[in-house]
């Protein structure tokens, strides 16, 4: 069950209804039981050996690494603290299929001490791979200085080894020894044997192979381990771009979104824009952009990183530590932007005060740091509007009748970083929600915060609920939206009305002006709510026994009873700014006076050494 958003392929491998992993939920008995087979499979194949009881042995083979491939990976740390990790649990049953040979077969030594010689040379050789695949992995991956949409052939960077070359090292390279190990015990009551050795053979054999290819792949990287010319050469083409605006962002992958929504805004204005990184995941993590990414891990190598001496406007989407290493550059305009305008505490954390400007979208941001009163300086905000939602339009697929069905697109927050903001209805509405609209001859999208389940428990256990109702649902095409693509913006499309929290995701539905419903977690009086939550001034709200909601649907299907219509037009301007002049035209000329800014205080603090040559 799925579907595709009009006019846009969805990749089945982004937006599906998710299938449960085998293990999932797992309870803390079936984890127990896992360890305990696991651990008990191991002295019962040496009492087989040395019986010897050679058919029990074959049978319990197979069961030992069934056992090993589904111990969870918490019992199997549990294991390793106890030092019965996994390369001494591997070494048992070798030990054991050597022990067997040897009962059955006393006057034929050469087959187990073939067998015994070649396991001994397969650890040896795995240790060597493991350690070439992780000298590899650093020289390629773990470089000073990583790039996107960048040539360097001063570098001459080669091609990435095959991601098994690099991956198939440590623990996982034990599960070789089973080419030896299951024929030796398959084969020894039928004096066979020598089986087990030819096994042994063929594991050496493969891993001569990687170890062969990890080495070409060493050989040709080897220059990529000069850390000084490396970002030296890095540095020279960053200097030569000149760039003019710098989006700086840090954090894990999975806030990668959140730098993501700018860079379609930041390939369409003029100044030459560089994006620098933190973290080496985010460098795949970040969506797909033309612009220059630079990732400069190390804090020292940013503050030697010279090239960014000319930059005069440093865009920051989130709040995070690291910003310290960017804020510390003199002659540089820091401008917080965020990664949406809400009604959240986070869209007026105090922290935000450390900036030189404050972007929001429209007036409704510059009143939410008055009421704060967290020290953002008024002067400091600047209305810039929200550019990103050009691509938001203004139609219901459903009123229009370009679809049978209406539409309904729940997009619940996360769970915030604790648990008194009710600011998430998931926990407490999702699944019913979800079970109410499936009720009705609605389409459901479902898209989940990319941060759901981060800390909770509850909210994993929730959104997993939801998952498994609509897969068990048919009739309608319903979707759920776990990826990058299709995006929030084309969901909106699709959507004839939203079902969300107070997040950014309510504020830009507003673009639409199509009917949006708020859940009222907490249980506020209606003003109040509304009067806290501005962007909910439009909205139909949700208590959390959902009473509200068949009337909800009702109006939204009779003619002329959509009694917020109004209202979602004046909230428009007043959360959104005004449509005119384009909001990436603002965006754009508040971007220049920023550099203007910057160019008159480097000015003042004798810093014109440091600006670019030229400016285009």
């Amino acid at each position: 069950m799925g579907g595709n958003i009009r006019g846009h392929r969805a990749p089945n491998a982004l937006v599906r209804l998710a299938r449960r992993p085998a293990l999932r939920g797992l309870t803390g008995g079936r984890r127990g039981a896992f360890t305990a087979l696991t651990l008990a499979s191991y002295p019962a194949m040496l009492a087989a050996a040395v019986w010897p009881l050679p058919a029990t042995f074959a049978v319990l083979v197979p069961l030992s690494y069934a056992a090993e491939i589904a111990l969870p990976g918490r019992a199997a740390g549990t294991l390793s603290r106890a030092h019965l990790g996994a390369t001494v649990r591997f070494l048992s049953r070798e030990t054991a299929v050597v022990v067997l040979l040897a009962r059955l077969a006393p006057a034929r030594p050469w087959w187990f001490a073939a067998l015994a010689a070649g396991l001994f040379l397969f650890h040896g050789l795995r240790a060597a791979q493991t350690w070439l695949a992780e000298h590899v992995d650093r020289r390629h991956n773990q470089m000073p200085v990583m790039t996107r949409n960048i040539d360097l052939p001063a570098l001459r960077i080669p091609p990435a080894p095959p991601p098994a070359l690099l991956t198939w090292r440590g623990a996982k390279l034990l599960y070789l020894d089973a080419l030896a190990v299951v024929p030796a015990a398959a084969g020894a009551s039928a004096g066979l044997g020598w089986t087990g050795a030819a096994g042994a053979a063929a594991a050496l054999a493969l891993e001569v192979v990687a170890m062969a290819a990890l080495l070409a792949h060493a050989r040709r990287a080897r220059h990529l381990g000069d850390r000084r010319r490396v970002l030296a050469v890095v540095d020279e083409w960053v200097a030569a771009y000149r760039p003019e605006v710098v989006m700086y962002f840090s954090g894990p992958v999975t806030a990668a979104y959140q730098a993501t929504m700018w860079l379609g805004t930041l390939e369409r204005i003029t100044p030459r824009t560089l994006v620098v990184l933190r973290e080496r995941a985010l460098v795949t993590a970040l969506g797909p952009t033309t612009l220059p990414v630079v990732c400069v891990p190390a804090s020292v190598d940013l503050m030697n990183f010279r090239a960014l001496d000319g930059v005069r406007v440093a865009l920051f989407p989130a709040n995070v530590g690291n910003n310290i290493h960017m804020l510390r550059v003199p002659g540089v305009r820091s401008v917080f932007i965020g990664h949406g305008d809400s009604d959240k505490e986070a869209s007026f954390n105090p922290y935000t005060k450390v900036y030189d400007e404050v972007w929001v979208a429209g007036p409704a941001g510059r009143d939410r740091y008055l009421r704060a009163q967290v020290g953002v300086r008024d002067e400091a905000v600047e209305e810039v509007g929200r550019p990103q939602l050009a691509g938001v339009r203004r139609t219901s697929p459903y009123a229009e009748g370009a679809a049978p069905y209406r539409t309904v697109l729940y997009a619940p927050t996360w769970e915030g970083w604790s648990d008194d903001l009710f600011h998430s209805s998931l926990v407490a509405m999702g699944p019913a929600i979800v079970r109410a609209l499936l009720d009705r001859p609605v389409r459901v999208i479902y898209k989940p915060h990319p941060l759901t389940g981060h800390r909770s428990q509850a909210a994993r256990t929730a959104h997993r609920k939801i998952m498994n109702l609509l897969e068990e649902s048919a009739g309608m095409p319903h979707l759920v939206v776990t990826g990058r693509e299709p995006s929030l913006y084309e969901c909106f499309n699709e959507a004839d009305v939203l079902i969300s929290d107070i997040s950014s995701v309510v504020s830009d539905f507003v673009a639409s002006g199509k009917p949006y419903v708020v859940a009222n977690v907490a249980g506020l009086p209606e003003d109040r709510f509304r009067e806290r939550y501005p962007a909910a001034g439009a909205a139909y709200l949700l208590g959390a026994d959902l009473a509200e909601l068949p009337d909800i649907l009702r109006r939204l299907d009779a003619p002329g009873e959509d009694d917020m219509a109004a209202a979602r037009r004046a909230l428009r301007a007043y959360l959104l700014g005004a449509d005119h002049p384009d909001p990436l035209a603002r965006f754009e000329e508040a971007v220049r006076r920023a550099a203007a800014r910057a160019e008159a205080r480097a000015r003042s603090l004798g810093l014109e050494a440091l600006a670019p040559s030229a400016r285009d």
